[in-house]
């Protein structure tokens, strides 16, 4: 008989000739698990690929057991495609490559009085007329309910909330969303989102960085249930001077940068224009460039009009979508559709088209089956565009570009170039 210290000795060297015997500590599961991956890299190619891929599966399906349905999948059972919500301007749909998404940040943002909240609104009056639900969260606590009205907003059904504080309205936001059954939520606007220590601090105090804090902290969570639950969230926002910028373009957005990061689409809105009737303003032109896209290709503008007594020009937005896609030609002054002239000059067509709703109808379904076909509007190439994106880059990427060699009489106007 062997004594205990000769025996043990005689364990080691046997384990060091065998190798370690298996962990009995193992579940039966794990010790399955093993043998079929040990048998899956022995096996050849075709074989391996399906034992690992059935491995892979029972992995996943023991961890969505633990986190949730749907935490881990292939990508094939995800959403392949993003699904949009129209944004009631046909032309920004286009270059937006199908309208909003579903589910994700937006941000609007632009000079003041360019449109962004009545875009907005647009888009809350659409998602309300195919039978969504809608909130607006007016931090800035100036809504006006008649011109809502103009732009085809259902009162009634707007859930509208004006909180005190940023932190209160980020987390009304966040529970809407959560709510499962809000389409879209508007916050008007992300400059407005006071921090509650600045609120209750006293005036001028200084916080340093207290929204952007704020901004980061929430949309950490609100970009993740946004996702989960499809609901889009719709952040206004200002424009702001950078201090000591020389060169580049000098503008940036507030709140910080967690919105230029969380955000899948950023719209930049510009008024081009003031649109007048003999010596009345009536309307302005707006311009918006999509200078971030993770849905489409980005870099696409569109242009409308809003009127001042109803709102945006829809029927313009048709003709101008149905001419940049091919539909709508146009021979000097006069626009045909399908060989038929429409009317001579654009406001002529317009009021065609309004007292001819089929052909107006007939005209919008032909834009939207050539959009929902993949059709993307080119990006313009005229002549100062080459500046206005990098000078927009700055606006994208919170960083000024020094570039000493950019002619800026690209960016003057005809009555500000200076005399020869």
């Amino acid at each position: 008989m062997l004594s205990p210290v000769r025996a043990r000795l005689s364990t080691v060297l046997c384990t060091a000739v065998r190798g370690p015997r298996p962990n009995r500590a193992l579940s039966r599961s794990a010790r399955e698990g093993r043998a079929r991956a040990a048998h899956a890299v022995a096996g050849g190619k075709g074989h391996a690929s399906d034992e690992k891929r059935k491995i892979l599966e029972d992995a996943i399906g023991r961890m969505n057991k633990s986190y949730g349905q749907n935490a881990v999948m292939f990508l094939t059972g995800a959403r392949s495609q993003v699904e949009t919500v129209p944004s009631g301007v046909l032309t920004l749909d286009m270059a937006l490559g199908g309208g909003l998404p579903k589910g994700r940040v937006i941000e609007v943002f632009g000079p003041e009085s360019s449109g962004k909240t009545t875009l907005a609104l647009q888009a809350i009056a659409e998602v309300q007329k195919r039978g969504g639900l809608a909130a607006l969260v007016d931090v800035e606590h100036a809504v006006d309910p008649v011109y809502a009205a103009k732009l085809g907003v259902n009162l009634d059904d707007l859930v509208l909330s004006q909180p005190e504080h940023g932190e209160g309205a980020l987390n009304i936001v966040d529970e809407l969303a959560r709510t499962g059954v809000v389409d879209l939520i508007a916050v008007d606007s992300v400059s407005a989102l006071i921090p509650k220590a600045e609120l209750e601090g006293e005036v001028g105090a200084t916080q340093v960085g207290g929204q952007a804090r704020l901004m980061s902290s929430s949309l950490r969570r609100l970009s993740k249930n946004a996702n989960m639950f499809g609901c889009t969230i719709i952040f206004i926002n200002q424009l702001r001077q950078k201090i000591g910028v020389m060169y580049g373009n000098p503008e940036t957005t507030s709140g910080g940068q967690a919105l230029k990061y969380y955000s899948s689409v950023r719209i930049d809105v510009r008024r081009r224009e003031i649109l007048k009737e003999g010596d009345k303003n009536t309307g302005i032109r707006v311009r918006t460039r999509v200078v971030k896209n993770k849905c489409a290709p980005p870099l696409r503008d569109a242009e409308f009009d809003i009127r001042f007594d109803s709102g945006i020009d829809t029927v313009g937005c048709v003709i101008d979508a149905a001419e940049t896609s091919g539909l709508v030609k146009r021979r000097g002054a006069y626009y045909y559709f399908e060989d038929a002239m429409l009317g001579q000059g654009r406001a002529k067509t317009v009021d065609f088209l309004k007292s001819n709703p089929e052909v107006l109808g007939r005209m919008e379904a032909l834009v939207l089956e050539k959009l929902h076909a993949g059709f993307t509007p080119p990006i313009d190439t005229a002549e100062d565009d080459a500046l206005a994106v990098a000078e927009e880059a700055g606006a994208v990427d919170g960083e000024a570009e020094a570039e000493p060699e950019v002619d800026i009489t690209l960016t003057l106007g005809e009555e500000d170039k200076p005399e020869e």
